[in-house]
């Protein structure tokens, strides 16, 4: 396994769509060392494998909201072509792409079936755990943040309170001042 793909650049390839954690069907081809037609064509092949909670097909306007995301196109991919009449996004975008959620991801390595597809499994379900946990410390970091936000309101207007009393107090009174104790004559 020393020869195959850091964590970090799994991790770089997971996208949050639709309110789950996925990953492209071409990013999952290269690291699959497939072409991504063929990883296509093996998923229709067991489709009854892949739910839609394992994997579903992003619709055109999700593909070109992604794709204007990315700094460069990448056309090395290999893939059925949109049929030119129904194009109106942009000459770039030629499929839907599909998605893989971090189970269909897990699917995907009995679906190709090699040494390699087993390892890079292995690796991408390490990702998805990694992220959740990052997640999960930023959930409860951003929670400990909200209590001392609200702590500090708190304490804040107790502390407006405190300045307000001091102001009157060093301000000079309208009644004249009487001491208390003795006088020296």
């Amino acid at each position: 396994m020393s020869n195959l793909i850091p964590v970090e650049r799994i991790e770089s390839k997971i996208y949050l769509i639709r309110g789950q954690k996925v990953m492209l069907d071409r990013d999952l081809a290269s690291f699959y060392g497939v072409k991504t037609k063929a990883l296509n064509q093996a998923v229709q092949r067991n489709l009854a494998r892949f739910p839609e909670d394992f994997m579903f097909q992003l619709t055109w306007q999700e593909a070109f909201s992604l794709r204007s995301q990315f700094v460069t196109l990448n056309n090395q991919h290999d893939s059925p072509r949109k049929p030119k009449e129904t194009s109106k996004r942009g000459k770039h975008i030629k499929y839907l792409p599909y998605v893989f959620t971090e189970l269909g991801g897990a699917m995907l390595s009995s679906v190709l079936r090699s040494q390699r597809a087993i390892e890079i499994n292995i690796m991408i379900v390490r990702a998805f755990v990694r992220l959740r946990g990052f997640l999960s410390t930023h959930k409860k970091i951003a929670e400990k943040l909200k209590k001392l936000e609200k702590k500090g309101q708190k304490h804040g207007a107790e502390i407006q309170t405190i300045f307000n009393v001091l102001r009157r107090l060093m301000s000079p009174s309208e009644k004249p001042v009487r001491h208390i104790g003795f006088r020296p004559d």
